[in-house]
């Protein structure tokens, strides 16, 4: 039997192994060293435990400084991992929390977060967590786990590039994009996001909030556009950009690739 890719926790949302696809080449990507969640702040202590056991060398946190603050991530007593973020913002708002500032409807809201990927490419902080990610695992140190507030804006962008790199075909990488409509509870995903999205922004229909605290493939299209049409393709904003040369991709493989 296949290994389960969610890992079913209580309070961290979206927490799963994006490993396990298969690679051009041969091979495929390693299972239970390439992680990827939501934030941490309602973890309880049973999750706790069960990070405890993931062994992690790296945590990559693609918030920003006041998403830290305002939403501490718990840790165990015996937390050991090296925790990377941007000492700064990486965003005024959550992509979804700053879709809905002018979603009305779902088919605004579907607009308004196309938007929103369309801009992440462009955005410098964010750009610098991902270099740090890319770096990190590139080390080769063991387990990582890469999250941000909802874990699948940011986190989804950053693991699709991590997974185009490594020579992942566009449509598994898709595949785990879109696992975060079905990944873990998803009701109590939505009724923690609809809640920080009716303080804010007030009567939001609950279509629109599913919208919101979902994904669509139009989403890492309109991503995959943006950048092809600011740097060629890809692999040209993978190397310019974030610094993932050949030797990165060979030192990548080499540690996250198995036969």
């Amino acid at each position: 039997m296949k290994e389960p890719r969610v890992l079913p926790l209580e309070g961290i949302h979206n927490f799963r192994d994006y490993g396990g696809y298969p690679v051009a080449g041969g091979g495929r990507l390693k299972r239970g060293i390439l992680w990827r969640s939501g934030q941490h702040v309602d973890a309880t202590g049973p999750d706790l435990e069960a990070l405890d056991r993931l062994a992690l060398a790296h945590v990559i946190d693609l918030r920003g400084e006041s998403e830290r603050r305002n939403a501490p991530c718990r840790r165990a007593p015996g937390f050991a991992a090296e925790v990377h973020c941007y000492d700064g913002e990486t965003a005024n708002l959550a992509p979804h929390l700053e879709a809905a500032g002018g979603a009305l409807d779902v088919e605004e809201a579907h607009r308004a977060m196309e938007q929103v990927y369309r801009n992440l490419p462009g955005r410098a902080p964010v750009l610098w967590v991902m270099r740090r990610y890319f770096a990190v695992l590139a080390k080769g140190e063991g387990a990582s786990l890469v999250h941000c507030l909802a874990g699948k804006d940011r986190t989804g962008m950053s693991v699709a590039l991590l997974h185009h790199a490594l020579g992942v075909h566009w449509d598994d990488a898709m595949e785990d994009f879109l696992l975060t409509n079905t990944a873990g509870n998803i009701e109590a995903r939505i009724a923690a996001g609809s809640a920080a999205l009716r303080a804010r922004f007030g009567g939001v229909s609950d279509e629109t909030i599913r919208v919101l605290m979902g994904v669509d493939a139009r989403y890492l299209h309109a991503m995959r556009e943006a950048v092809e049409a600011a740097h060629g393709s890809l692999d040209a904003f993978l190397e310019d950009v974030l610094g993932v040369t050949a030797k990165t991709r060979e030192a990548l493989r080499l540690h996250l690739v198995e036969a």
